[in-house]
């Protein structure tokens, strides 16, 4: 008879929801990692900026410094909270390729989140920087050490697999 854990992870609270469902390779690689790509748009134009980032792994939320008043990308995920972004590993060798693409909300960061970011970043402090938060809605890790092409998914507790039209 085979048992499905389903029933019992949703009766965890949110948070260690997505923790247990947020693979370890996925978290040990994000946190090794400090600069993600960011994607945003406006008008149907896309734009992508880089931002150093710390990471809340138990949510998944990402912390990142933009001024949404001067930056395009900024004012463009104010305007449109939905983005999305990479973090890759720069590599030549086929086998070691590792990155993660991933989509989610764009919130101003809390007390917490900016803590997390001030503890990752001191020098920060002194550029008195305005924080945000993406909490991460989806997200595919590919990693070649693995195996060629191998990936693992992410989906957020309250987002649908079936959201999501392209399985590439």
């Amino acid at each position: 008879m085979k048992m499905s854990l389903q029933p019992y992870i949703n009766s965890l609270p949110l948070h260690v929801k997505r923790t247990i469902l947020l693979d370890s390779r996925i978290r040990t690689f994000i946190k090794k990692h400090h600069l993600l790509s960011l994607a945003t748009s406006a008008n149907n134009q896309p734009y992508c900026a880089s931002c150093f980032y710390a990471f809340i792994e138990n949510e998944p939320i990402l912390i990142i410094a933009t001024d949404t008043q001067k930056t395009r990308h900024g004012k463009e995920a104010l305007a449109n909270e939905t983005v999305a972004g990479v973090i890759a590993l720069e590599t030549n060798i086929i086998g070691k390729i590792q990155g993660v693409q991933f989509t989610g909300i764009f919130k101003e960061a809390t007390a917490e989140e900016k803590r997390v970011y001030l503890k990752r970043f001191p020098y920060a402090l002194a550029l008195n920087p305005t924080l945000w938060s993406i909490h991460i809605t989806y997200l595919k890790f590919t990693d070649n050490t693995l195996g060629f092409g191998k990936k693992l998914e992410f989906f957020a507790p309250n987002v649908s697999p079936n959201s999501f039209t392209c399985n590439a």
